[in-house]
This record gives C-alpha cells, sequence and structure tokens, in this order.
C-alpha cells in the first residue's frame, strides 16, 4: 500500500504516537479529577501538550491552547463566539464545509472573494477591495484541496488595519508551515491534530487571543458549585473528560514535528511535488493543478479527461495507491477552481512518503490513463 491521504488523515503515526497512546490507555484517568498517580499523570500530560502546542505555534500563555475533537469542533467554537446572524463574513474561494456550513447555520451573509488559484496578489486585492463590508475574516491557510497557500500574514495585517476580527483554519498548514499566532494578531486559529501533527484522530487544537462562548456546557473539575461555565480559559472551554489516549498521542506528534522541523517537512513534501509534476505534465490527459510549487504545499489534485475523478480514484486504490477522489467537502474550491461537479484526484504525502512511492504512485497513475 502507497499512502497519498495525508490532507485527510495522516498514516502511519510516528511509532512515538502509538506507544504515547497506549501508555495512556494503560497509566493514565482522568485530568483534574484527583491527586492520585494516574490523574496526576493525565493532568502532567495535559498541561505539557498545551506548552509543547504553544511553543510550537508562538500562543503567550499554554492556557490559550484549547483542546478540541477537530478543526471542526475548533471552528465552530470560534465562528459562534465571533458570527451572528447579521453578520458580514468574508471568506476565500477556498474555504472548507467546516467554515462554511456553521456560517450558513447561523445565517450570516457570506461574501466569497479571491476566487484565482495559485494567486496571492489577486486573493489579497479581492480582500482589500471587500474589508470595509465586514465585520468578520475566516480564512484558509491552505486549500484543502489544491494545497494553495494563501497569503495570510496580508490578510491578517489588513484585518489588524481596519480593526477586524481573523478566525484562520490550519487544517492543512498546522506541522507544515511555520506559524505565529501571537503576530498575526487573528482571533483563532483551529486546527486537527490528526493530520500534520502527526496526531491521532479526534483531536484537535484552538488557539485563542482571547475568551470564547462555550459549545458544551458541564463538569470541568473547578467551580464546582456554580451552574455556570468556569469564566477564564481553558475550563471554559473544555467540558467533560479528555480524551487522553488522543492527547498523549498528539504531544509524541507534535514533538515528532518539533523534531523534524517545519521547514524540512515542506521542503521534503514539496520535491515530491516535484517528481510528480516531472513524470505528470506532459501527459495529455491530465490537468495538473499546481504553480510549479511556488505558492503550493505538497498537494497535488489533478482531472483525467473521459474519466471520473471517483472511478479514477477507485482505480489507483485497487493498485494499492490510496487517494481521494471528488470534492473533498469544498465545494468553494471546486467552484473557484472549476472542477465541481465532479471534483479531482488530490495525491498528498507526509513527511514519512517516499520518492519510491511517489514514483510507483505516478507509474500506477500512468497504466490506468494510457
Amino acid at each position: 500500500m502507497i499512502y497519498l491521504d495525508n490532507a485527510a488523515t495522516t498514516l502511519p503515526k510516528p511509532p512515538s504516537v502509538t506507544a504515547a497512546v497506549n501508555r495512556a490507555l494503560l497509566t493514565m484517568s482522568s485530568p483534574g479529577r484527583g491527586v492520585y498517580a494516574p490523574a496526576m499523570r493525565a493532568s502532567n500530560v495535559l498541561l505539557d501538550c498545551r506548552i509543547a502546542a504553544a511553543e510550537l505555534f508562538h500562543v503567550p500563555e499554554p492556557e490559550q491552547v484549547i483542546f478540541t475533537f477537530n478543526a471542526t469542533h475548533a471552528l465552530n467554537l470560534a465562528i459562534r463566539t465571533l458570527a451572528a446572524p447579521d453578520s458580514h463574513v468574508l471568506i476565500s474561494g477556498f474555504e472548507h464545509n467546516a467554515v462554511t456550513r456553521p456560517l450558513h447555520a447561523l445565517g450570516c451573509e457570506v461574501r466569497v472573494v479571491g476566487r484565482r488559484i495559485f494567486d496571492p496578489v489577486d486573493t489579497l486585492a479581492a480582500f482589500r477591495e471587500a474589508i470595509d463590508w465586514a465585520n468578520l475574516v475566516v480564512c484558509t491557510h491552505v486549500s484543502n484541496v489544491f494545497g494553495y497557500i494563501l497569503p495570510i500574514d496580508e490578510i491578517a495585517h489588513l484585518c489588524g488595519q481596519k480593526n477586524i476580527p481573523l478566525i484562520l483554519d490550519c487544517s492543512q498548514s498546522a506541522g507544515m508551515l511555520d506559524l505565529d499566532f501571537a503576530s498575526l494578531g487573528a482571533e483563532f486559529a483551529a486546527m486537527p491534530g490528526h493530520k500534520g501533527l502527526l496526531g491521532p484522530q479526534g483531536t484537535g487544537l484552538l488557539l485563542c487571543k482571547d475568551s470564547a462562548m462555550p459549545l458544551l456546557y458541564g463538569g470541568t473539575g473547578s467551580d464546582s458549585l456554580s451552574q455556570e461555565m468556569p469564566p477564564y480559559l481553558p475550563d471554559r472551554l473544555e467540558a467533560g473528560t479528555h480524551n487522553m489516549p488522543g492527547i498523549a498521542g498528539l504531544l509524541a506528534g507534535i514533538r515528532a514535528v518539533q523534531s523534524h522541523g517545519t521547514n524540512r517537512i515542506l521542503a521534503h513534501e514539496k520535491q515530491l511535488l516535484s517528481i510528480m509534476l516531472d513524470r505528470l505534465n506532459t501527459v495529455p490527459m491530465l490537468e495538473l493543478f499546481s504553480d510549479g510549487g511556488r505558492n503550493q504545499s505538497g498537494v497535488l489534485s489533478l482531472c483525467c479527461r473521459g474519466l471520473d475523478s471517483e472511478t479514477l480514484a477507485a482505480a489507483l486504490g485497487e493498485q494499492g495507491i490510496c487517494v481521494r477522489g471528488g470534492l473533498h467537502c469544498a465545494p468553494c474550491a471546486h467552484e473557484s477552481a472549476e472542477t465541481a461537479p465532479d471534483g479531482t484526484v488530490r495525491f498528498s504525502p507526509s513527511p514519512f512518503t517516499t520518492e519510491e512511492q511517489i514514483i510507483a504512485a505516478c507509474d500506477a497513475l500512468l497504466r490506468i490513463v494510457s
């Protein structure tokens, strides 16, 4: 098997992640619910993971790092804190349904800007032209479909100039691109634990500039006499028992990212992208969505003339090549690239993908399309 669906979930995980999950299952109970050894081990791992994430993303205080079930949970927390039915919300042309569906559910007025793929100049110009209409901006850092790296630093600076809050979706950038949360000035940054951070499914993070409105209400192990959620972070947003096996694995994943270094991870994935482009660029039946890696991560989406994306992905799967075909839960991005309704086939490597695996995947693709 050659696994190239890491934009959905990384596989395999580092061995340290598996070991940490197993250790937590065997030795930890619930943090903040006792002072006996298994509870204290859980509390220590919980704090260590907050500290590691705060260091990786330059968050001023560990308490500003909130554990969530995934990026969708984190985005819902952020959006429901800042958006209302009368909100004017600017989003990019490459957003995931984890952004657009919560906005739709709230009844916000949404304007999509910056639909030209791999064109940060156009993206920034579109945000600048529409910014005075908005009272909230939600933007992805990297497109999950095309790997397009949006000009987030410039968009954040524009929001700061206009005093408009920014929610950043880092689902595809966390663990692969440098992110300085403090200097960006965003209100929130949301990310999963199971993608670039190399942790288990069922984990995610929300980085908070200030406080937020809870989605869940319940026990926190603190302020138990009050029927209100605690007013302080992280307790305010973390009702119920923590996923300690997941968080222990996430801590191991973050440490693996820190050990590799995000710059090395990005360079490796771009090198794999370059190999794919070299082997596939001259195939007339294929349309590759790439700018040669200038404003792109290691993700490559493509279409094959006369063969829909789901069929092509299934054919690759039969040869042991794991890729994703379709709309990737991001119809907005496919509308921008004019690949709706059939979508694309997406190849997404990880830090552990080898050049030999990429070459084998390309060869399998070539056999199918020929």
